[in-house]
């Protein structure tokens, strides 16, 4: 069965999801299958997003007019299409950047390992930024202050190195000068911003 989502990014009417539509139309979804958001790409909660997944079963296909409809960045969108690979679920993008992506098909699931890899690259860089940074801290002496305050940029880092298995959460907690729940209140476990996180940096 072939699934289609939606997404535009303001509420208030001034974009449409007709184009979208038709495209999805037109590659054979059939509407009941269509799920649309009105929502920033960047937003957790996108609820018809929830439930287009929930609704996918093996052997589906999900298609998005392009790849921007479906990821708030890079590495949720991976994590995204891993999690649909897993399900046995296809995942087609019609037209724009990531035209070529078509797990269904080898050639597909080449060019998304790209970007997987393009993904795992990233973090990679961000995680030796962070081991950098704090470095340069403590040679400069900056590893105290009071220990329950919380920044941007210490989320930031936080972000980066909790998405690293390797990360030991007490050392970081230290290096950082916070408590764990501090941490946690922040951020979550995989390095996913929480609301507590979300208002601090929206601060900034």
């Amino acid at each position: 069965m072939l699934v289609g989502y939606m997404r535009v990014s303001k509420t208030d009417g001034s974009q449409s999801t007709d184009l979208q539509r038709d495209a999805l139309r037109a590659a054979g979804v059939e509407p009941g299958n269509l799920y649309e958001d009105q929502a920033s790409g960047k937003k957790d909660d996108r609820p018809h997003l929830t439930a287009c997944l929930k609704a996918l079963r093996h052997g589906d296909t999900l298609l998005v007019w392009k790849l921007d409809r479906l990821g708030r960045d890079l590495r949720h969108l991976v994590n995204t299409v891993h999690d649909l690979t897993d399900r046995g679920i296809g995942l087609k993008v019609l037209t724009g950047e990531g035209a070529a992506i078509d797990t269904t098909t080898a050639s597909g699931k080449l060019v998304f390992g790209i970007f997987a890899a393009l993904a795992e690259f990233e973090r990679a860089l961000i995680s030796e930024r962070t081991v950098a940074g704090l470095a340069a801290a403590r040679a400069r002496g900056r590893t105290g202050g009071r220990p329950f305050k919380m920044t941007p940029a210490k989320i930031r880092l936080a972000m980066a190195a909790m998405g690293q298995k390797e990360t030991k959460v007490g050392a970081l907690c230290k290096e950082l000068g916070i408590t764990r729940q501090t941490l946690y209140r922040h951020v979550s476990p995989t390095g996913e911003l929480r609301p507590d996180g979300a208002k601090l940096l929206a601060k900034k």
